[in-house]
């Protein structure tokens, strides 16, 4: 039996690490014998405080929220200006093309601006599926209804949901929301991913797991899922084997600290302590630490510049905790995370790659 059916994970998802000019320039992916055309993008100023942005096919180029704030949606010109055909444009903002300033994008690939899914009992305006990589993008509009689905796209169950109310004013801001399947009764539980909170319980999945075809949103909670007559988007993932993992682990306080298997060497890590204590949702990627001891880390939930701590190994088969520090190791706390491969361990004729 194949082991993955992905042998090429840049086809679907990449990493690039680029200089900004500080004026409009385009950015292309580091590989150029394929190509691949983001549907999402997000971007993080590695030198400078500044917050994070994400803009996606379905909003458009220059709509950017916030990953690490409560702010709705911003048309920023200057911003992402582009999808292009092996990489993304950016404008002389300085969070996303700060003059002299190294910065960080992580991409995914959907299926473009997408179309409306009937299957919930909410209309999508757009929803964009990459069912071989496991990734849509979903577009749609509240109706202040309890009790509610939204069609995802996948044809397989999500394994971690984030979702965003678009139209909120700054007397209501709304949180960012995640749902993740490893969580204890996941269906009434939340994340969220602009603050350090543990998981908590919550209405915004309305008590009920999700399909194959649809998962649940409600009106209480942050509003985050079906607020109003407000425009939520939600980004959708599902773990594709030897592509993408989304679990759990256990800390154990020591250098020589817990291995995750992942089968498959990590491109991309983000992981959050959700039982135990507070925490940042730290990331680590294969272009800004690409050997170990992975250390240059930035944070999902606040607009910092990037640190540098002794983290962990990123290692052919998952990865492994070198440090006893509480955001990512601390004894008998629990973590959630995401991976995105760079290489299958094994590729789907079941030979063993040369990742490291």
């Amino acid at each position: 039996m194949a082991y993955t059916t992905i042998d090429d994970p840049t086809l679907h998802f990449r990493v690039k690490a680029y200089s900004g000019t500080g004026s409009a320039a385009s950015v292309t992916f580091d590989i150029t014998d394929t190509s691949m055309q983001p549907d999402m993008v997000w971007i993080k100023n590695r030198d400078t405080t500044g917050n994070h942005g994400i803009w996606d096919a379905i909003r458009g180029a220059a709509k950017q929220i916030y990953p690490n704030v409560t702010y709705g949606e911003s048309t920023a010109a200057n911003s992402m200006t582009a999808f292009n055909s092996n990489g993304f444009s950016v404008g002389s903002d300085g969070d996303q093309n700060g003059s002299g300033n190294d910065l960080v994008a992580w991409c995914w690939k959907a299926n473009g601006t997408g179309s409306s899914d009937t299957n919930g009992t909410i209309n999508t305006a757009a929803t964009s599926a990459n069912t071989t990589a496991g990734f849509s993008i979903v577009s749609y509009t509240g109706n202040a209804s309890s009790s509610q689905t939204v069609g995802h796209g996948l044809g397989a169950v999500p394994h971690w949901i984030l979702s965003k109310n678009r139209d909120n004013t700054s007397s209501n801001y709304n949180d960012w929301i995640v749902y993740h399947h490893k969580n204890a009764t996941a269906n009434d539980k939340k994340i969220k991913l602009n603050e350090q909170d543990q998981v908590s319980s919550t209405n915004e999945w309305g008590d009920t797991d999700p399909t194959s075809t649809v998962y649940s949103v409600h009106t209480s909670g942050d509003g985050a899922t079906n607020d109003g007559t407000d425009k939520i988007v939600s980004y959708v993932w599902t773990g594709i084997k030897g592509y993408s993992k989304f679990g759990t682990y256990q800390g154990n306080g020591n250098t020589n600290g817990t291995f995750v298997y992942t089968g498959f060497r990590p491109a991309f890590l983000m992981i959050k302590r959700t039982v135990g204590n507070t925490g940042s949702w730290v990331i680590h990627d294969n272009k800004r630490d690409p050997i170990n001891i992975a250390k240059n880390n930035v944070d999902a939930d606040n607009d910092s510049a990037q640190a540098s701590l002794d983290r962990l190994d990123i290692l052919s088969n998952g990865f492994k905790s070198r440090s006893t520090l509480g955001f990512n190791n601390e004894d008998g706390h629990t973590y959630v995370y995401m991976a995105f491969a760079e290489s299958p361990f094994v590729n789907s004729n079941g030979v063993p790659t040369n990742a490291r």
